[in-house]
């Protein structure tokens, strides 16, 4: 039986934090209400104590989204938790996320603290949150390089102070996916009473391996992926929406799947690259102007011949139309003559052979044609009587 994974956006919050990418209430409004749409579980709405604005946008979006449970973020201070909890208290499903360093680097050079005082936090902020809503979500910041012995031995102590998720996250992006796959799987065999919350994986792109990080902490028993859309976040950004959906979808026989509606996924892309003013990367996976770009002849042959040879996903499945024969100088006579027939124009195959030959020399001169290019070549060949 498919085992269902939660996604949880933190597209306005994590994602949000890129330089020059900040939005108003209203922009976070729609996209929160599109993120909806979209079939996610958790909307992380923002860090409401960082400033008034964020507050508020967090109040906009607990009243404005009712399916999906609306998170605010908070560190384990009192005033950030009443924080939080008074910027969700419109919403349906309230969740509050709060944290602390769980790796020594981070406990001695952020907090200037130690392991027993981190824990005691920890607990402490866990049990005064859970008096102001019940589902807690607990983060171990930079868990990837965390003591994995004290690791579990958090974990284990504030699902008994009431965590409700406990979130693993790969702050720096260090890990890889064999090493990260691992130390989830130790929590499980380690922490006695793991299976009364929820494990979330939260992985950063430092090196490249966010989604395969969680992709390796989803097959070792996590159950919650935190994700961004378009792969947007800190430094080079979080977990990719989009790409996580995709590869469950692709791969249904792992066993997993989740509640997106990945018909909606390019419109809301698009969407969040538009406000952001973040433009998607050529070559992004799923969603740049690329993926389902073919420009080499032998990629066009065959997959003019059948889509298959070279996708691997149907496009109409992320809300793009189609597919797209990208001509250059690399692309062959298959395609010439496929983009002519959309044009409305037929050649012999003896007259094929010769327009590729001046098809060739326009590619080499002007990189990449386009339509108004070859009525020009057609227009230049039934001039000189070729047709």
């Amino acid at each position: 039986m498919s085992q269902k994974i939660q996604i949880f956006d933190t597209t306005l919050r994590d994602g949000e934090q890129v330089p020059g990418c900040q939005l108003s209430t209203e922009e976070k409004v729609i996209i929160a209400r599109e993120l909806e749409k979209l079939g996610v579980d958790i909307i992380e709405a923002g860090f409401p104590i960082s400033s008034p604005g964020d507050f508020r946008s967090v109040v906009e979006i607990s009243k404005s989204v009712t399916e999906p449970i609306i998170c605010a973020l908070s560190r384990v201070k009192i005033p950030d938790i009443e924080n939080a909890a008074e910027s969700i208290k419109y919403a349906k499903r309230q969740r509050i996320h709060l944290g602390v360093g769980s790796s020594d680097i981070h406990i001695k050079h952020k907090f200037n603290s130690s392991r027993e005082e981190i824990l005691e936090m920890a607990v402490s902020a866990v049990k005064f949150a859970k008096t102001k809503v019940e589902d807690i979500e607990f983060y171990a910041e930079d868990a990837g390089r965390a003591d994995l012995a004290f690791l579990a031995k958090m974990v284990e102590a504030v699902i008994k102070a009431g965590a409700t998720v406990v979130n693993i996250p790969d702050t720096t992006g260090y890990c890889l996916p064999d090493e990260y796959g691992k130390r989830i799987n130790y929590i499980f065999e380690h922490v006695s009473n793991i299976h009364q919350a929820t494990i979330s994986v939260h992985c950063h792109n430092d090196l490249g391996l966010a989604t395969a990080n969680s992709l390796a902490g989803i097959r070792n028993g996590a159950r919650q992926v935190e994700v961004t859309m378009n792969g947007i976040g800190e430094r080079a950004g979080n977990t990719s929406l989009e790409e996580i959906a995709m590869v469950l979808k692709t791969h249904s026989y792992l066993g997993y799947h989740t509640d997106i509606d990945t018909r909606h996924i390019y419109n809301v892309s698009k969407l969040v690259s538009g406000m952001m003013k973040m433009p998607v990367q050529a070559n992004k996976a799923i969603v740049g102007k690329n993926a389902f770009s073919h420009s080499s002849g032998i990629h066009q042959d065959g997959f003019l011949k059948h889509a298959e040879n070279y996708e691997i996903i149907n496009p109409n499945e992320v809300g793009i139309p189609s597919s797209l024969i990208i001509l250059t100088a690399r692309s062959g006579r298959h395609a010439l003559r496929h983009r002519l027939e959309l044009l409305g124009y037929q050649f012999e195959k003896s007259e094929i052979d010769e327009l590729y030959q001046k098809f060739l020399l326009m590619a080499d001169e002007r990189k990449q044609i386009e339509d108004a290019d070859l009525i020009e070549l057609v227009g230049y060949f039934t001039t000189v009587g070729v047709k």
